[in-house]
């Protein structure tokens, strides 16, 4: 029996694991009562302690997944429902310096976010992670990804209220979609907490079915089980409306979304 446990191991050992911060334990004001309408109200939860990656999964990264296990490499496949006949063409011309040729991201951005990737594509991951290291990783919830962003912040972004391009990778004129991209993660300085990328660069898939917020306080809140949509956080590449590259706007997403401006960061799990 010594044979396959020496065997895991040694698979485990492959796969390096992610470089995070311990988000302590304890409560903290969600949301924004002068902010988005579904921002509101700002109400106190409280969280069991968690790590969370530094860094956006980039395409390196994730490149070992689609290698280790066959799974589908980020591209334009079937479009999203969310995508209209007429933007179609946009949507994949957009996509096309994202997509993947084979198992193996576009030359020059394997240091970049990944995206182009759904719901369960990051789900995926998280899993096979978790298999590979021995460690559960899954995507953050809603409420871990805003508390680990406002660690330290000045204000509704980790660095205060303004907003300029030597901040955060986002976009400053919209002529410009087309000639801008994603960067390489690390690119801006961290949070005072030490986490790069929580504005901007490219959305980040959350764990939690879109809902109104409680009025009331809670603990280590999931969302709903079901809903018609999802949520993505922290803003993208391609934003030039600076309302949404914020630490507490809620951006929702159609279930069945993918995008070149998606991708996503992990959390541990902490034994108590």
């Amino acid at each position: 029996m010594l044979q396959p446990i020496l065997l895991t191991l040694a698979l485990a050992a492959t796969v390096d694991a992610p470089p995070m911060i311990r988000v302590p334990p304890g409560e903290f004001l969600m949301g924004d009562n002068m902010g988005d309408e579904d921002a509101r109200p700002a109400h106190p939860v409280s969280l069991a302690a968690f790590d969370i990656g530094i860094y956006e999964v980039t395409n390196e990264e994730y490149a070992r997944f689609v290698k280790a296990t066959s799974h589908r490499a980020p591209g334009v496949h079937d479009l999203p429902s969310a995508v209209k006949p007429e933007r179609a063409d946009a949507f994949r011309k957009l996509g096309a310096k994202f997509a993947w040729r084979t198992d193996a991201p576009p030359a020059g951005m394997e240091k970049n976010p990944v995206v182009l990737v759904a719901f369960e594509d990051a789900t995926a991951y998280a899993a096979w992670l978790s298999k590979e290291t021995g460690a559960p990783y899954r995507l953050p919830t809603e409420a871990e990804w805003e508390k680990a962003g406002r660690l330290g912040a000045l204000g509704q972004r980790p660095w205060g209220d303004d907003i300029d391009a030597s901040r955060a990778n986002y976009l400053l004129r919209a002529e410009d979609k087309e000639t801008s991209s994603t960067k390489p993660v690390g690119s801006y300085k961290p949070t005072p907490a030490g986490l790069y990328d929580i504005i901007g660069n490219a959305w980040e898939w959350v764990s939690d079915y879109y809902a109104p917020y409680s009025r009331e306080g809670v603990s280590n809140p999931k969302g709903p089980d079901t809903g018609a949509q999802r949520i993505v956080r922290g803003g993208a590449w391609l934003d030039n409306e600076v309302a949404l590259l914020t630490l507490t706007h809620r951006h929702e997403a159609p279930k069945d979304i993918y995008s070149y401006s998606i991708g996503f960061r992990i959390v541990r799990e902490v034994k108590n």
